[in-house]
């Protein structure tokens, strides 16, 4: 009999992949969900999380315009995927009372709900580049996030994880951030334990992304996050690894190898999506029309993914060559599928073309092949168009990554009830 309820709110939460995945689980109860575009009229993405789930609040409405102590409930977990941004940071103009972020810069609005209402837990997903942004100071934006937690009272663990390496369908690799309150058991466990040791034996990743070694290529490195933000913010660099910890402000990272398992492949997402659907012609590629351009749609997709070098002249008169490696033209079916793009189904280097199973004929993947490649519930975005079902699914993370977590996290959380350390 399972005997608690994690409270949970999720923010930017697109079609509601941390909620899937979450509530594949025991326990998790989402309270309070926010998802607003925009960037359109049509709320596409919200229309389809408010229709899937029945229980609990889903706001449409501008983050920054929520009012954390009125609108948000209690909670003991915040999720969220939220963009990379630029986190540099000032001092406010008194220069005394605080520190203030660029406008429209997300991560604030989610800092601003963590410091009012303390969590317990937290669990971010980002594209795997947060860790090394900007190019011009290497690390400074993570360094600014982490230094914002330890000011929080947090400690923070990250992982980048390609979701193929742990069984799943996509080569998709995005960091996840799991974040604990300083005095929540998990969090007082690493007090005994070296910051390694968290990483390999002990921490929140380690039982269900585990690793096989650490890489050689790459020596581990040590940092200390200075008291004050802004210094971080100007002067800060560092070569933040595919997996780290940060506790008061020390920080530990090395890159680990992950130990891997066969992942599913697009031929296996295929026959599973042949029950659920009926692929009608507008799916396959038209090797009749010519385009625009000259090319027929399957000459376009050949010169999209093969090689090439091109002569380009930017727009300041430098003249240089644009090169760019070939790719499998059809998709190899007995692999798992490439990142998905928000792009996926239009005339795109980064969409699939795959050999229908049926026919041998070249075709896009159909949006339900999408969303079990991302490990959704098949049909999950029917009911509108089929540019937003892809754009969607563009955007949203693995399921089946967060379900693993939300097991992670289940077993921390009736740790922390029972208060076994």
């Amino acid at each position: 009999m399972f005997f608690f309820v994690i409270d949970v709110i999720e923010l930017f939460a697109g079609v509601g992949g941390f909620r899937v995945g979450l509530e594949r689980n025991e326990g998790f109860n989402t309270v309070w969900a926010n998802q607003w575009e925009p960037s359109t009229k049509v709320q596409y993405a919200f229309d389809i999380y408010s229709s899937r789930f029945t229980n609990g609040v889903c706001s449409n409405k501008d983050i920054a315009l929520v009012d954390e102590k009125e609108e948000i409930p209690k909670h003991d977990l915040l999720v969220g995927g939220f963009p990379c941004q630029d986190y540099s940071v000032a001092r406010s103009l008194n220069g005394e009372s605080g520190i203030q972020g660029k406008k429209g810069v997300l991560f604030w609005e989610i800092m601003r709900i963590i410091n009012h209402h303390k969590p317990s837990f937290i669990l971010l997903e980002n594209v795997d580049r947060l860790l090394k942004s900007p190019s011009k100071q290497r690390g400074r934006d993570f360094a600014v996030m982490l230094a914002s937690f330890r000011d929080a009272g947090y400690i923070v663990e990250w992982r980048i994880i390609n979701a193929a390496d742990y069984g799943l369908a996509q080569r998709r690799r995005r960091v996840f951030i799991f974040a604990s309150k300083n005095d929540t058991i998990h969090a007082i466990n690493h007090n005994s334990n070296s910051l390694q040791e968290t990483i390999h034996d002990n921490g929140f990743f380690t039982t269900e992304f585990p690793i096989a070694g650490i890489s050689t290529k790459h020596p581990a490195s040590h940092y200390a996050l200075p008291q004050d933000i802004v210094e971080i913010s100007d002067n800060f660099v560092a070569n933040f690894r595919n997996a780290g910890i940060m506790k008061d402000g020390y920080i530990y990272t090395e890159e680990v190898i992950p130990h891997t398992v066969q992942s599913i492949t697009l031929r296996e997402i295929m026959l599973k999506a042949k029950d659920y659907q009926i692929i009608d012609e507008r799916y396959y590629i038209d090797d009749d029309k010519i385009g625009r351009n000259g090319k027929t749609t399957l000459e376009h997709f050949k010169y999209l993914k093969g090689s090439k070098r091109v002569d380009r002249t930017s727009s300041t008169g430098h003249s240089y060559t644009y090169s760019e490696g070939s790719m499998n033209f059809p998709d190899d079916l007995d692999n798992s599928g490439r990142t998905m793009l928000t792009s996926e189904g239009t005339k795109n280097r980064s969409t699939h073309v795959v050999k229908d199973l049926d026919t041998g004929r070249l075709r896009i993947l159909t949006p339900v092949e999408c969303e079990l490649l991302n490990d959704f519930p098949p049909n999950w975005t029917e009911g509108i168009s089929d540019r937003s079902r892809y754009f969607c699914m563009g955007n949203a993370l693995v399921v089946g990554l967060v379900e693993k977590m939300g097991r992670k996290i289940s077993e921390i959380y009736e740790s922390e009830i029972n208060k076994v350390k």
